[in-house]
């Protein structure tokens, strides 16, 4: 249960979804029941049906930045920078920023080297460490501008082809609107807003939280036993109304469904160990993975994540491994697609 090769799966390469669902909502949905293990196929609109009056739906409302960026060194030499972490945003276009980067080029740049984009300005890089780079931008305003005239969205490296400008709406969810992720919550980007009308018009109550999804997510675990990996810190961010919602519906005996994995894993680390959750920031690093006791979570959907990643982990913590590993080979020989632009799971206790 606690090694690396327990979480891993043959997936064919032409099942990696490529590009999104013609229309966010007709993706693929499997229901699978953590407790028997039986499965459904629907359609992610089905969600409505799935979903009770009672439930609170729990979504990660972050927005994802255009973290890719191609430059170039003072001596011409072509780079492509990748923004890690969104930075600490200063108080209205005050102070220099820096990121935490990773820089591809035939010859890495040293600390002290000058970074151009286009007609933007430079930016500086200013230390180097475990192949990750500290960059440095002049100003908030400078910076923010960098991104949004010459940023690309920062698809996974399995999405194998150039950026298109469906991208840029198309990977972000529709409630997207707390700048500062660097991936999307991708479960999100099946709904749509008359879906979410929908789903409100049966009773279902929503609230909204924000984990700023990094790197962090997708750092591949490079210890065999899985319990000595150590998550990346994301930024999370936890408010009053959310707070009193979650604890309102725990009162009530009311589900929570949470909506991805970076959902689950903000409530998780911020309840107690009843489940209440009480308003808060700052930055989270839990890993879940089998044998984790869940607190505040009674229902997730999510997607179909990589094999031996943290992902996978947190999924099989809550479906139970054998459940879940089960359900992925009878997604694979449905041809359900997987990763970001790909299809659904609901995983609940249907009895």
């Amino acid at each position: 249960m606690f090694t690396l090769s327990d979480y891993d799966y043959e997936l064919p390469e032409e099942l990696v979804a490529q590009y999104p669902s013609e229309r966010r909502d007709r993706a693929r949905l499997m229901h699978l029941d953590r407790q028997t293990g039986k499965t459904a196929h629907m359609r992610f609109a089905d969600i409505v049906d799935l979903l009770r009056p009672s439930d609170l739906l729990v979504v990660n409302n972050t927005e994802v930045i255009p973290a890719r960026l191609y430059g170039k060194k003072a001596s011409g030499g072509k780079i492509e920078l990748l923004i890690l972490n969104y930075p600490q945003m200063q108080p209205e276009g005050s102070g220099k920023i820096l990121c935490e980067c990773l820089i591809r080029a035939s010859r890495a740049p040293l600390a002290g080297s000058k970074l151009f984009f286009g007609q933007g300005p430079a930016a500086e890089v200013k230390a180097v460490e475990n192949g990750r780079f500290t960059v440095e931008f002049q100003s908030q305003q400078e910076f923010e501008q960098l991104i949004d005239n010459h940023g690309e969205m920062p698809l996974p490296p399995y999405i194998r082809r150039p950026e298109t400008e469906a991208d840029r709406s198309r990977y972000q969810t529709v409630y997207a609107c707390r700048r500062g992720a660097v991936a999307a919550p991708t479960a999100g980007l099946h709904f749509t807003a008359p879906l979410l009308a929908q789903i409100r018009e049966k009773g279902v109550e929503t609230a909204s939280l924000t984990l700023h999804v990094s790197y962090g997510t997708f750092m591949p675990i490079r210890v065999n036993d899985i319990r000595e990996h150590r998550m990346h810190e994301e930024t999370y961010e936890i408010a009053g109304d959310a707070a009193a919602a979650v604890n309102r519906a725990k009162a009530e005996g009311r589900r929570i469904v949470a909506v991805g994995t970076t959902t689950v894993r903000a409530l998780e680390y911020a309840a107690d160990a009843d489940g209440r959750i009480r308003p808060h920031s700052g930055s989270c690093d839990l890993f879940i993975y089998p044998g984790y006791r869940f607190r505040a979570v009674d229902a997730m959907i999510t997607n179909f994540h990589l094999p031996r990643s943290t992902l996978l982990m947190l999924v099989s913590a809550f479906a139970g491994k054998d459940n879940l590993l089960a359900a992925y080979q009878k997604a694979i020989r449905e041809r359900y697609r997987f990763y970001s632009y790909g299809d659904a799971m609901f995983i609940e206790d249907s009895g």
